[in-house]
């Protein structure tokens, strides 16, 4: 099971990504700290790091489906934003 540190790096990724900004170790802190979490400090650069080169919402909408995600910068198709599911955004 993932820990809170865990959990709160993904669901900023998941913010970061569904705005449209580049997942950073600065953005996934400042998220963080806005939710009042308290994380140890390796979990953000580690997720960030991880998530450099890497198309979050071709990965989510591609689970399982056997064929390639598409390109960075692109929409996946059928796959509606997170902001439109839970009601949120961000700015910058």
């Amino acid at each position: 099971m993932a820990s809170v540190s865990e959990l709160a790096c993904i669901y900023s990724a998941l913010i970061l990504n569904d705005e449209v900004s580049v997942v950073t170790e600065g953005k996934i802190n400042a998220l963080i700290r806005v939710a009042g979490v308290n994380v140890e400090p390796f979990w953000p650069d580690l997720f960030a790091k991880a998530l450099a080169n890497i198309n979050i919402g071709g990965l989510i909408c591609n689970v399982g489906a056997g064929g390639p995600a598409p390109a960075a910068g692109t929409a996946p198709a059928g796959c509606p934003a997170l902001s439109t599911l839970i009601g949120i955004g961000i700015s910058e």
